[in-house]
């Protein structure tokens, strides 16, 4: 309510806002509570602009790229069967055994498995470094055998080397890649060759594998995709145009290590295998033991791949036109910034809950059709976009929560200016209970309390002296009801209404009550002083003090109501407020019967009361009478000594 009071002689409107109070309902009342300095739509924008340029970032600047690379071979290098028309030959133990250490051989071993093999095979790759003479007989034997059979292909080794350069730019650059010399077979033009380096990534992990490169003039191809391109012209299909990256094609794994069809070595030199089996394959001889060194990490399994696997690999992915390229790294941290600014402006506006859920709904279609982009060949960063979406989210409900807990702490600074600071306390324990119109009958005391000469003292004071004054007075009834545990009602112009005993239950409620008043009478006296000596005006209280059955709930309309108590015991406080001298507080006789033994009064006798039909006896409280201890009994044991 509004209550207004009038300065005839100053013509000053002096306007005081009765603020309800309606314990119990922190949460409820914080939509009349909430703070009127909310963020601004400039600063919201601020925000959502530096979440986007952080996302961009991370992205762009690969900043968990290990992490990153991780995830993405567990997400994106998944086994899809293995190619039968690719068999290995190997070196395995059983071949060392029996042939002894791989150094010591002779050539002849290799002629006499491309002889057994003879033209079964499309292709028969030698995944090894024969660059060095050995033993003539040997050396001319293998150089024969691949000038008959025409489809073997041998394996080169580049020599690399750093020099300077310059850029396109004109900025001078270290070129570490920059071709020195290529360590050719010896059979020269009687075989195919093609290179055998592998240049893994920072962690060790071989993901890509470089396709081509040039050497004065003459364009170079590496074992694997050399071995493809041979395939292709004896099978006389078109061959699949990988696409490639500074040279280099992104191997999506076909097979884990061990998953190749694998035939010793020694098996095919002692006649136990037809070669028929060998019929239209491409077929690699190579390392497959330990102590061979020629095993590398991979994407797609703990263990290490056999170099002679890993060609079986790239060239499976060329067969199967699997080689995914990564999209352009600027391009999709944008889109990804977009599309995370869209995603934090929608978590910002929706409940906790909510936004866990709608997180793991985007992370979950995001993996997905990062799966499907995948295999249609665009190699997208995975653990960007899902990382800044679960970081977003955990930072709207932490905003949140922090939101709601300065609100509740700001609510309950506002509750503590109005009710009992132990009553909000309880209020924090227990929740809130829903707002309803109506009421509970129930027991209580009223206590009103109003200033005497404030009239007077208006016409002749200036606004802000009143004002002063008038703090200093409300202050102090404040301060009383609260040490007293009662519940703040309202102030009504310069008068105070307050109730115990609601709308919690509170011990001895009436007695406070009492006590309540004369607090409010002695602070008074202790402050009239300072008025008086500062302005030459000094005011008094009159109270008023009843106690009996009242209805104590929310009166008013659905979108605007006030906790409030009403009945006959609260008309009869007022009036007994009314009647009430410049300090002196008056009780009815139901408040004397109840606390008759602790109190000391003056009987003022029956008085007429505004709008009552009938007189009411009243008595002037004047003050509290001292507890009484009972003395501790004496001790009249006897002390004996023994």
């Amino acid at each position: 309510m509004i209550s207004m009071c009038y300065n005839k002689t100053n013509s000053e409107l002096y306007t005081y806002k009765s603020i309800s109070i309606y314990p119990k309902v922190m949460v409820s009342m914080s939509k009349t509570l909430k703070p009127t300095n909310k963020k601004s739509v400039v600063v919201k924008t601020a925000e959502t602009l530096i979440i986007m340029i952080a996302a961009f970032l991370i992205c762009y600047f690969n900043v968990f790229e290990s992490f990153e690379k991780l995830m993405t071979d567990k997400l994106y290098q998944t086994p899809r069967g293995i190619n039968n028309k690719i068999k290995i030959i190997a070196i395995d133990n059983r071949t060392l055994r029996e042939l002894g250490a791989m150094g010591t051989w002779s050539r002849q071993v290799y002629a006499d498995v491309i002889n057994t093999l003879g033209d079964h095979p499309d292709v028969i790759v030698l995944d090894l470094m024969i660059s060095s003479k050995m033993d003539e007989k040997g050396d001319k034997a293998l150089s024969e055998a691949c000038e008959k059979n025409k489809s073997v292909l041998v394996g080169s080794y580049i020599n690399y080397n750093s020099v300077m350069r310059t850029g396109n730019d004109g900025k001078m650059f270290v070129d570490y890649l920059n071709i020195e010399t290529i360590d050719e077979p010896i059979m020269g033009d009687a075989c195919e060759s093609g290179f055998v380096n592998t240049l893994p990534d920072s962690d060790g992990v071989l993901r890509s594998a470089m396709l081509t490169c040039s050497y004065q003039g003459r364009k170079q191809y590496s074992l694997s995709y050399k071995a493809y391109k041979m395939y292709c012209e004896k099978q006389g299909i078109t061959e699949n145009e990988p696409l490639l990256e500074n040279e280099r094609m992104n191997i999506q794994y076909a097979g884990k290590p061990g998953n190749y069809e694998i035939v010793s070595l020694a098996s095919i030199l002692n006649g136990e295998i037809d070669p028929k089996i060998f019929n239209d394959c491409i077929v690699i001889l190579g390392a497959y033991s330990t102590g061979l060194y020629d095993q590398y990490a991979v994407p797609n399994s703990s263990e290490l791949m056999f170099g002679c696997e890993i060609h079986a690999n790239i060239i499976q992915s060329l067969m199967d036109g699997k080689y995914p390229v990564s999209v352009n790294r600027l391009y999709v941290s944008i889109v990804y910034a977009l599309i995370l600014g869209v995603v934090f402006v929608i978590f910002r506006h929706i409940k906790p809950g909510w936004s866990i859920a709608l997180a793991c709904v985007i992370i979950a279609g995001f993996s997905f059709a990062a799966i499907m982009i995948n295999n249609a060949g665009t190699i997208l960063p995975f653990i960007y976009f899902p990382l800044c979406v679960l970081i977003m989210c955990a930072l709207c409900i932490v905003h949140s929560y922090l939101a709601a807990s300065t609100e509740k702490k700001k609510i309950s600074e506002t509750f503590k200016k109005y009710v009992a600071p132990q009553v909000v306390e309880e209020i924090t324990r227990s929740g809130g209970y829903n707002i309803s119109l109506g009421g509970e009958s129930r027991d209580v005391a009223v206590l009103f309390v109003d200033i005497r000469g404030f009239t007077p003292m208006s016409e002749n004071l200036q606004p802000e002296q009143v004002v002063d004054i008038l703090n200093s007075y409300l202050e102090l009834t404040t301060n009383s009801i609260f040490n007293n545990g009662g519940t703040l009602d309202k102030f009504i112009g310069d008068a105070t209404m307050a109730v115990f005993n609601a709308p919690f239950d509170l011990d001895d409620y009436i007695f406070k009550a009492c006590k309540t008043a004369l607090d409010i009478v002695a602070g008074g006296d202790a402050i009239e002083s300072k008025f008086l000596e500062k302005y030459g005006r000094s005011v008094g209280f009159g109270v008023g003090v009843n106690c009996g059955r009242a209805v104590v709930g929310n009166i008013g309309c659905s979108f605007r109501m006030d906790y409030t108590a009403i009945g006959d015991t609260v008309n009869t406080a007022a009036r007994l407020e009314a009647n009430a001298k410049r300090g002196q507080v008056l009780i009815s006789e139901e408040v004397y019967e109840q606390v008759k033994d602790r109190v000391e009064v003056e009987p003022i006798g029956t008085i007429p009361l505004k709008g009552k039909s009938k007189e009411v006896f009243v008595y002037s409280l004047t003050g509290v009478k001292e507890e009484k201890t009972e003395p501790a009994e004496k001790d009249t044991a006897d002390n004996t000594e023994g």
